[in-house]
């Protein structure tokens, strides 16, 4: 638990001052949802490469469903810690705490370490998580989609990230909306959080940011990946299997 704590908090004195949009330059490794698969994140290592050997940019989703959540958000912080130009871990709509109470990581925390203490300190490490990437400045990347409270990517830049994601707003959106084929515009979202957005709402964003791609996570691909609105904006799922029975493929981006 001790050694937990130091991690989580030297993370954070990292994290303290980078910016709510962090810039990176390519070559890059972009990977989607992990949610607690730890030994797929191995295998994951093993085929695209080592950190430091290999930069790498998650998008979001560490833990729940899985039942290595631990260990994955672990070795991910460790990394992180060591190599902190190498790997950028943004924030899902899983790295809360009313998420993770209900979805298996605080019950896996509490099971493997006899109480709250590693939950506690792995949450409080997730309100200072980046919220977005711009690669290259061209390809924006982001947990789950866009908002109707964000237009611009400088927007996003002046966010206050250090809490809880609330139940609506910017924040919320980020890490909850889904892109929609079928209808233009912002869209209210089954989910209970967050927006659909259409391929106008896309393409208006790029075309104010000056951005080329956005890329993002968040939802389940059966193939690993999926790219809409005529290759402007792709999804990445890096959990195969997911859940342990859905029988789908994993994928990153290169």
């Amino acid at each position: 638990e001790l050694e937990v704590e130091e991690l989580c908090f030297r993370l954070k004195e990292q994290l303290m001052d980078t910016p709510n949009v962090k810039a990176l330059k390519a070559p890059v490794t972009v990977v989607g949802d992990i949610h607690g698969q730890f030994y797929d994140l191995v295998e994951l290592f093993r085929v695209s490469g080592t950190c430091p050997d290999t930069n790498y940019l998650f998008l979001g989703d560490y833990v729940d469903r899985g039942i290595h959540s631990v260990q994955v958000i672990s070795l991910l912080v460790c990394l992180c810690v060591r190599y902190p130009n190498r790997i950028t871990l943004l924030r899902g709509n899983h790295e809360t705490r009313q998420i993770t109470q209900v979805y298996g990581f605080y019950a896996e925390c509490v099971r493997k370490y006899g109480d709250a203490r590693v939950w506690t300190a792995f949450t409080d490490l997730f309100d200072f998580l980046c919220v977005s990437a711009v690669i290259e400045d061209t390809v924006f990347c982001v947990h789950a989609g866009l908002s109707p409270s964000v237009l611009t990517v400088e927007q996003i830049a002046v966010l206050d990230r250090f809490h809880e994601i609330p139940s609506d707003g910017a924040l919320a959106d980020l890490v909850w909306s889904d892109p929609d084929q079928q209808r233009e515009g912002f869209n209210q979202s089954n989910r209970g959080a967050g927006y659909t957005f259409g391929e106008d709402i896309v393409e208006r964003f790029l075309q104010v940011n000056g951005l080329q791609h956005v890329l993002r996570a968040h939802q389940l691909c059966m193939e690993g990946y999926q790219v809409m609105f005529s290759d402007r904006l792709s999804t990445v799922w890096s959990a195969p299997n997911y859940c342990y029975r859905c029988g789908n493929m994993a994928s990153v981006l290169e």
